[in-house]
């Protein structure tokens, strides 16, 4: 677990806006899998930053190298509008539960899953931060894209190991602006960078 210092020092890079880092997205697209190609109309209202389909594809091919989906539970924290949760359940995760507090994506998920029929998908409304501290669920796959300038950001990742929802050997994948460095951090197997999003994905002893 870092020091105080690091986390400090960790807070403040996460504080810096990113120029260009919110991004207009008309419709969220599946990329792959039984549900893929499908493309969904985005409220023009919400409340969300998307991961670019580019970042999200390629990601998606380096956790096909990690782990087979098939029968995998899943979990898409800050969920927004559901094209990670949409892509899990696309690529035979059995169980997606999406965590979204925003009225908007919170129906909008609802709304896609129904128009899917897709009934592994589970979406649930509330605070990201109460759930892990009430989950009593463990998941095989983890996923955390927080809103960039959200406080607390940079705890994000000590917040979701310590929680107890990554099972062991489960993978948690968190979203990140360039200027935050999670690399250091205990668990932490890979970095990825796609254009202005980066990932850093975490291997749970």
């Amino acid at each position: 677990m870092p020091d105080a210092a690091v986390r400090e020092s960790m807070a403040e890079q996460c504080k810096r806006s990113i120029a260009g880092s919110a991004r207009e997205q008309e419709s969220m697209r599946i990329i792959s899998g039984k549900y893929g190609r499908r493309r969904f109309d985005v409220p023009t209202n919400i409340k969300a930053r998307p991961t670019t389909d580019f970042a999200r594809e390629n990601i998606f091919n380096v956790l096909s190298n990690m782990v087979e989906f098939g029968g995998l539970a899943a979990l898409d924290l800050f969920a927004g509008t559901g094209a990670v949760t949409f892509e899990f359940a696309s690529r035979g995760c059995s169980r997606v539960v999406a965590v979204e507090n925003y009225p908007v994506q919170y129906r909008f998920i609802c709304k896609v899953a129904a128009q899917l029929g897709a009934t592994e998908v589970k979406p649930v409304k509330y605070d990201v931060f109460r759930y892990l501290q009430t989950a009593d669920e463990k998941f095989d796959l983890v996923f955390a894209d927080p809103p960039y300038d959200m406080p607390g950001f940079a705890d994000v990742p000590e917040k979701v190991l310590s929680s107890g929802v990554v099972a062991p050997g489960g993978i948690f994948v968190m979203e990140h602006p360039a200027s935050c460095d999670f690399s250091d951090m205990p668990g932490a197997v890979d970095h990825r960078k796609y254009g202005s999003v980066n990932f850093t994905i975490f291997r749970k002893d």
